[in-house]
């Protein structure tokens, strides 16, 4: 395979076929990885997205910091953005799962013309999908942000929003190049770019926001540097960079089939943000109902907390959606099982180690959040909560491991059914049914969205492991086929 890949119109197609025959005769390191041993495979790719998504989340925390101090306004009209940033950030994700998970099959099934063909029409969809999302996002952005509760805040909010917002394209860049890049089996890539990105924004967060005396305006700003310094280097690795895949639009041929086959994934997974803005919703109305502010308060910093401490599970269950493409393509429906079990025995261990140390220091992560006199009094019930809390990161384990299989084999609508039954029946109606009929008020809340969450993730696990039985009695006994050269 040469050093360079090309993108760009070759003139010598003798050099041009031999390049592209050495491409196919030599698969790189990350696809024989993901067409190998799934236990080898779910650690080797995992462990660089654990440490990628460590860090972004780390920035998470360190750019509210940075924001909390330009006051409570300039901190609400942030979060009055929110819903419409995970919109966004749930496009691009979900968008990114159809895209990892049409093409990893298609490596796995040993197509690799239609794997880079696909590569290209994920680039496409990209375009299309900032154009259709930025345009009507950025003409009622104002009104958008008053529905969502802006009022005093409506001008920060509006002039924070506008700079992301018109910069879009960026972040689906990202996110889908991320994908197509974990297709192949290459995680390393991603976590240096997702590490680049949220280093830059730290370093920039507080010269912009500070030094340049840009307020608001200033972390919008810093976020938009990072991503399209990031894009930047994205591009110069599809256009130089050495992969497997070939990124070349000599490669491209419009197939409607492939942009069905992306869309069939890409949009459930999207979806699935959506439905986690839903619960929010309805669990902040009944806490107001049978509690007060300060309980929604509690909720949703200790929610938080939790997803902080899943990131590991989140990692692993990603880096698991190339490989169960890339086997469900080769049809080795054995490995589907052997990935399942054991990316989720591995989850559930990880996950028994964090909820250990996460419960026993329970009083000093809620001092974290409640060290200021106005907040001190909710230290009691943040530590409560967040204790109940650790019960369910073992089946969040589970949960997550049946999401990317169904992701990962094209099945998208049946991972947005089990998120549906999770997030919204499950948790919902438990929650409703111990807080209002049965009186439980705040209490109520907690432990019928955990009750919930634990039902939809048992249920999740239990679908995706009969489905793997089903595929398996159906094909009758594996045969063995030549690893994707």
């Amino acid at each position: 395979m040469s050093d360079m890949t090309e993108i760009s119109d070759v003139t010598d197609p003798v050099a041009d076929n031999e390049s592209r025959s050495k491409t196919e005769t030599e698969a790189t390191e990350g696809v024989e990885i993901m067409t190998g041993d799934p236990r080898k495979a779910l650690i080797k790719l995992s462990v660089p997205m654990i440490a990628a998504m460590i860090l972004l989340s780390v920035y998470n925390v360190i750019d509210a910091v940075w924001v909390s101090g330009l006051g409570s306004d300039a901190l609400a009209a942030v979060g009055f953005t929110m819903p419409l940033i995970i919109i966004v950030i749930g496009l691009g994700n979900g968008i990114g799962a159809g895209v990892n998970s049409l093409i990893s099959r298609l490596i796995g099934a040993g197509e690799k013309a239609r794997a880079d063909n696909a590569a290209m029409h994920a680039f496409c969809i990209t375009a299309a999908i900032s154009i259709l999302i930025t345009v009507p996002l950025l003409l009622f952005l104002k009104p958008l942000l008053f529905a969502l509760g802006a009022d005093s805040t409506i001008d920060l909010a509006y002039r924070y929003a506008i700079i992301l917002f018109t910069s879009i394209a960026f972040f689906l860049f990202l996110n889908i190049g991320y994908a197509v890049f974990r297709s192949e089996g290459d995680m390393k890539r991603p976590m240096y770019a997702m590490a680049a990105s949220s280093i830059l924004n730290i370093v920039l967060d507080p010269i912009f926001i500070y030094v340049f005396d840009w307020g608001i305006e200033g972390a919008a700003w810093a976020s938009v540097v990072s991503v399209a310094a990031v894009s930047a280097v994205m591009v110069y690795w599809f256009r130089f960079g050495k992969s497997y895949l070939t990124f070349s639009w000599k490669c491209f041929k419009f197939d409607g089939k492939i942009v069905l086959d992306t869309l069939k994934v890409g949009i459930p997974a999207s979806m699935e943000y959506l439905l986690i803005a839903i619960i929010v919703v309805i669990m902040n109305l009944l806490l107001v109902d049978v509690a007060n502010e300060d309980a929604v308060a509690v909720y949703t910093t200790v929610w938080c907390v939790v997803m902080f401490a899943i990131v590991p599970l989140v990692a692993i269950s990603t880096a698991a959606i190339s490989i169960y493409g890339a086997n469900f393509g080769a049809t080795r429906y054995d490995n589907l099982k052997v990935t399942l079990l054991y990316g989720t025995g591995i989850g559930v261990a990880l996950s028994i180690v964090i909820a250990v140390i996460v419960c026993v220091f329970a009083h000093e992560i809620a001092y974290l959040f409640t060290y200021a006199d106005g907040s001190a009094h909710l230290a009691g019930d943040f530590a409560a909560f967040l204790r109940i809390m650790c019960i369910l990161f073992p089946f969040a384990a589970l949960g997550l491991m049946a999401n990317s299989l169904f992701q990962g084999i094209g099945k998208g609508g049946t991972s947005l059914a089990i998120s549906l039954f999770r997030e919204v029946i499950f948790s919902a109606v438990f929650a409703y049914i111990l807080a209002e009929n049965m009186g439980f008020g705040q209490l109520g809340v907690w432990w019928g969205g955990l009750l919930g969450y634990i039902a939809g993730d048992s249920l999740g696990f239990v679908w995706a492991y009969l489905h793997i039985r089903r595929l398996l009695s159906r094909n009758g006994a594996h045969e063995e086929k030549p690893a994707v050269k």
